[in-house]
């Protein structure tokens, strides 16, 4: 499959999955057209990269489906300017979407195998402003500074508060919170030094894993 494939795919997705489903910010919607999905999903489920559903990476571990990456991003309300903190890289496709828009994303993986995966799909694709750390993000996150915007991808068992500290004023978070099962996708945002917190609805995530995540 040549990239003229992909790309149509590419278009399809945003279009469809994306832009009809509510998404409007012109930013991620660009940023979704350029990024080559099918580089961060493995061979075997490549030919279901532009498609609308989550998909299996390794290591029990999915990839989200486009439109839950979109509306995602869109809540961050990123701007160029931005540092972004990511927790749970995946296969890098996050931080791909995000490296498009902001000025830099640090990205933390517990798995070892996932973040060097990260990094090489990272590179492939053309983008150098992503670091993608190996370690719990859950346990030494104040470790790595103060960020415009955090987003977790992977459902916490709770409201991560204690990532409050790792947010400028006007920082946004987007996590979602809940049971093992399903959970709601929060929107924090730090305004004269408190957090102001909305919902938007169901989602369903693979569980958060690190110290202040699931124990099994």
């Amino acid at each position: 499959m040549d990239e003229e494939y992909y790309r149509k795919l590419r278009m399809d997705m945003v279009e469809y999955q994306i832009r009809q489903r509510g998404v409007v910010d012109k930013s991620v919607l660009a940023a979704m057209e350029k990024v080559p999905r099918h580089i961060f999903i493995p061979k075997d489920f490549r030919r279901h990269a532009y498609s609308d559903q989550p998909l299996p990476i390794g290591y029990g571990q999915t990839i989200s489906q486009p439109y839950i990456v979109g509306i995602m991003t869109e809540l961050l309300s990123p701007q160029k300017s931005d540092r972004v903190l990511e927790i749970g890289a995946g296969s890098g496709y996050q931080s791909a979407v995000l490296a498009e828009i902001v000025h830099e994303v640090i990205s933390v993986e517990i798995v070892p195998e996932l973040a060097k995966a990260a990094e090489e799909n990272l590179r492939k694709s053309g983008i150098y402003n992503v670091k993608v750390i190996c370690a719990d993000g859950t346990g030494v996150a104040r470790d790595y500074g103060i960020f415009d915007c955090i987003i977790i991808t992977a459902a916490s068992p709770q409201m991560p508060d204690y990532l409050f500290l790792n947010l400028n004023e006007g920082g946004r978070m987007v996590v979602p919170v809940g049971d093992y099962y399903s959970q709601t996708l929060m929107r924090i945002r730090m305004t004269n030094g408190e957090p102001v917190i909305s919902s938007y609805g169901g989602v369903r995530f693979v569980p958060l894993t690190g110290k202040r995540g699931w124990r099994e």
